[in-house]
């Protein structure tokens, strides 16, 4: 890993975790996401520091296909070119489909799946002519099984599945592969956020917020982590996996087991 480079975010929770991971093994990282400026500093510095890799930024908008396109240009201005690309962009709205509103649908559809196409698009040719390259694309639970309300979420890591799919035929007889990483519930702030709400809403502890929340649907009643999914993608990043190709793999304490 130590001579590969790596583009990808995020700034928080699992695209942080990923790339924590991978700059662990000595790939340079391109951060993409929201987030407090001095914070983002913080972490550039921190890869910089502690892994001795190249750190970047982005601020690219995912809903904006030149925007992505650019930022794919500046991995490759900063880092030198980009042989690991994450797609882990993604918004959820919760709402009955007739209730659906159009624009939420659009958003949704355009952050979680077409951004993904457009940077898979954007980084394939270079990927080809080294013969070498990984697309991580991370789905979700919801991408193999579906829940009520959650009708763009689900239709676009749906979607994501089978785009993950196509490339890993496109790219069969290559040394590029594509996969999809399919966590469950992960713990996440984004995600403690509606346990600490959950709790106050129904008046009982975070602690039985947490357990009610899991008991919906991880079997497992334990958060994923992003350092698990992290771990999960430097795997499909090695040669071991070399010939794991179009795969969706769960991470979900057995969710999509039932």
């Amino acid at each position: 890993m130590s001579s590969r480079r790596r583009f990808a975010g995020s700034t928080s929770g699992i695209g942080l975790g990923i790339a924590r991971a991978l700059a662990g093994a000595g790939a340079n990282v391109m951060l993409n996401g929201f987030g407090d400026p001095a914070l983002i500093e913080e972490l550039l510095a921190e890869f910089r520091s502690r892994h001795k890799v190249k750190a970047g930024y982005s601020a690219a908008d995912m809903s904006r296909p030149a925007e992505i396109k650019a930022m794919l240009e500046q991995a490759a201005r900063e880092l030198g070119g980009v042989d690991i690309l994450v797609n882990n962009a993604g918004i959820q709205h919760v709402a009955p489909v007739e209730q659906f509103p159009i624009e939420k649908w659009d958003a949704v559809i355009a952050i979680n799946l077409s951004a993904a196409f457009h940077a898979i698009r954007a980084a394939l040719p270079d990927m080809k002519a080294r013969n070498w390259g990984r697309i991580i694309n991370i789905a979700s639970a919801h991408g193999l099984v579906a829940s009520a309300n959650k009708a763009a979420y689900v239709a676009s890591k749906h979607g994501i599945l089978g785009l993950t799919k196509v490339v890993a035929l496109e790219t069969a007889t290559t040394g590029v592969t594509c996969n999809a990483i399919c966590p469950g519930w992960v713990l996440t702030p984004l995600v403690q956020k509606q346990i600490d709400d959950r709790a106050t809403r129904e008046g009982i502890t975070p602690a039985e917020a947490k357990i009610k929340l899991l008991g919906e649907k991880q079997p497992s009643l334990e958060f994923a982590t992003p350092e698990q999914i992290g771990a999960a993608a430097l795997f499909l990043c090695s040669q071991a996996a070399a010939q794991i190709r179009g795969i969706a793999l769960p991470v979900d304490g057995g969710w999509t087991a039932q």
